[in-house]
């Protein structure tokens, strides 16, 4: 695993930790599940390090990660309705 300077990352995070955590989160995920990297990464790093290699280069901020949960959540919403149309 690479060394992530703690210090670069936290003031990306407006210095909290639980900020830093939750966005490095939300965009492994977001790398799981479409794969598109907005760094140059090996294939075979982790996603977490990717995440956090892509936050410490300014790619991905927070306003980024909560546009991406409220994307997810109207689809998922979407996604209920029309099971239920269906139903």
């Amino acid at each position: 695993m690479a060394y992530q300077p703690l210090e670069e990352l936290l003031s990306k995070a407006n210095n909290s930790v639980y900020r830093l955590v939750r966005l490095a989160s939300v965009r492994a995920m977001e790398l799981a599940n479409s794969g598109v990297k907005l760094v140059q990464a090996p294939a075979e790093q982790k996603l977490a390090t990717t995440a956090l290699d892509e936050i410490r280069a300014g790619k991905v901020t927070e306003k980024t990660a909560d546009m991406a949960t409220k994307l997810k959540d109207e689809k998922a919403k979407e996604d209920k309705a029309k099971k239920h149309d269906n139903s």
